[in-house]
């Protein structure tokens, strides 16, 4: 919960001065507003790859074959995670929530896939969905680093596989089959050679279509019977089948699985792994799981419960884009995942937009989309991430535009770990998505200047979008075209805020109008220079060294 806080930025030119006032008013009024997941700011962390907070956990299951460049585990963990929440990190930041890749336990082994030796260090290589990879941690590890987060005002979003198992190595031997398909291989140029299929060789398909009853798999009731628990494993899947009334097909026995990290540790939401490569049924029975398993939670646990903010799902259709408004379209079918499933879609589309439009193009088209044909729905932007080999920036020779083109477009923003801190995602004799996926270069952030100066530029941008639902969540209107002014405006049930922001303004002496929206007298805060003024005959005098000026009326 935060306080409203109206800001504002350059020169405002609005129709009528009376009822923006009364806005004004109202706002300073208003002394909190709830968390949006429209607007949220999101961080995205590899968990192996972002902080090493236990090293004793580094080596398990004889993981130790020479791999291909960063192709193994390098000792990131959930530990680390959550000292980086205490040193406050992540609230520097302005983050109100952290996405973490699949932390279930991994494939033992390692494969090839024509890169070197892999091993499942992403954690998107399931061996057993219901328990944690050692590499990553402990249970205990992740109730501390939800605690933790919930303490500090940050959600935990974990990352949900259904589609698929890990490869079959001599460690791993494969599924049956009427939990999997081992061909045909996906080829992408229909919805059925999207869904019913492999993604690459040697990936099993759960047959999600399925609504046959199904055994566990053997390697599963071995392995549960020599950890000691295979009795309280069954005894919890009978109640969960005779709760639901579902037949025991394979995706329900996932689901299962994955809704007890939210009935067990009060996880807020999930990142759902390769969506368009599932029917979209199975999305809608997903949701009900989740929701029923969000609501055990908070009954059971009424003193950990951070506000009444609904389970949130976000869905990876790989290569959607706003542009598509609610359906994604394969060719021969349109299907809309937004229906009954998903609050939100992670949006390829932006990285394109950034490099393509100018800011106003970009801003006013997406503030259109997500407040009418999607609206009540959310898209997650990105400039970079952890399998999308084309980046807004890879070398980051642009990482404060970088910056205010993500933390200011409408709708979720996603900070891929090092995005905010120039981490080049380009590493020598690296091949394929390896070069998104080298260790955060936490030595730059505290030994370089420079680094120092761009991490500064996020922070302030990336606080003041956690601060201000308006910027991610509101409507967007253009003020003046030079220099450039806009406003933002969100209005939900009791929460009402404004926001304007002016880009490529004058440094040194600026003289910004405010009187259309502060009386005179008013106090005001540039919350990106530190300087605080006086509005005096409509007008606010600043100087800063920023062509930026972020005003906050000073309660």
């Amino acid at each position: 919960m935060k306080k409203i806080i109206l800001v504002i930025s350059g020169v405002l030119v609005f129709a009528c001065k009376s009822d923006h006032k009364k806005e004004a008013q109202d706002i300073q009024e208003t002394t909190e507003t709830n968390f949006v997941w429209e607007g949220a700011n999101i961080y995205f962390l590899l968990t192996d790859r972002f902080n090493n907070g236990d090293t004793s956990n580094d080596i398990n299951f004889d993981r130790t074959k020479t791999t291909g460049k960063l192709r193994g585990f390098k000792g990131g963990d959930i530990k680390g995670v959550t000292e980086k929440i205490k040193e406050g990190y992540f609230s520097d930041l302005g983050i109100n929530a952290i996405w973490m890749t699949p932390i279930v336990e991994q494939i033992h082994g390692g494969t090839d896939e024509g890169t070197g030796l892999s091993y499942g260090f992403h954690g998107y290589w399931t061996k057993d969905w219901t328990t944690i990879d050692p590499n990553f941690g402990t249970p205990e590890d992740l109730r501390q680093l939800v605690e933790t987060a919930h303490n500090n005002g940050i959600r935990i979003l974990l990352d949900a596989v259904i589609n698929h198992t890990g490869p079959v190595t001599e460690k791993d031997p494969v599924w049956p089959n009427e939990w999997v398909r081992t061909e045909p291989q996906c080829a992408y140029d229909s919805y059925e050679n999207t869904v019913t299929c492999t993604l690459v060789k040697n990936l099993p398909d759960i047959k999600t279509e399925s609504n046959e009853a199904v055994e566990l798999p053997p390697q599963l009731v071995e392995k549960w019977k020599a950890e000691g628990r295979y009795e309280q494993e069954v005894k919890e899947l009978d109640a969960f089948f005779e709760r639901t009334g579902h037949p025991r097909a394979p995706r329900f026995y996932i689901m299962k699985w994955l809704t007890d990290y939210i009935t067990d540790y009060g996880i807020d939401g999930y990142r759902v792994d390769t969506v368009k490569h599932t029917e979209e049924f199975v999305w809608q029975e997903f949701k009900d799981e989740c929701d029923f398993a969000f609501k055990r939670f908070k009954e059971s646990n009424p003193d950990k419960v951070l506000d009444d903010t609904p389970f949130y799902l976000v869905g990876e259709v790989y290569n959607y884009g706003i542009s598509s408004g609610m359906a994604f379209d394969f060719g021969d079918k349109k299907v809309n995942y937004f229906d009954d499933a998903f609050n939100s879609l992670i949006n390829f589309e932006m990285k394109w937009n950034a490099a393509q439009q100018d800011y106003e193009t970009q801003f006013s088209n997406y503030s259109k989309s997500l407040n009418s044909n999607l609206k009540g729905y959310g898209i997650l932007n990105y400039v970079s991430s952890h399998d999308d080999g084309q980046p807004f920036d890879p070398m980051r020779k642009k990482p404060f535009e970088a910056a205010t083109r993500l933390l200011l477009t409408p709708g979720a923003s996603q900070i891929y770990y090092g995005d905010e801190s120039a981490r080049v995602l380009a590493v020598d004799s690296a091949v394929g998505d390896a070069n998104l996926r080298s260790f955060m270069n936490w030595e730059a952030i505290t030994n370089s200047d420079s680094t120092k100066e761009v991490l500064t530029h996020w922070q302030k941008l990336g606080k003041f979008r956690e601060k201000h639902p308006a910027v991610g969540a509101g409507v967007h209107q253009m003020i003046t075209e030079g220099p450039y002014v806009f406003y933002r405006s969100y209005t939900m049930e009791d929460t009402k805020d404004i926001v304007v922001v002016g880009l490529g303004l004058q440094k040194g002496e600026k003289s910004v109008d405010v009187s259309k929206v502060f009386e005179d007298g008013n106090m005001v805060y540039d919350a990106y220079s530190g300087v605080t003024a006086k509005v005096d005959k409509g007008k606010v005098k600043l100087n800063s060294d920023f062509d930026i000026v972020l005003l906050e009326l000073k309660n």
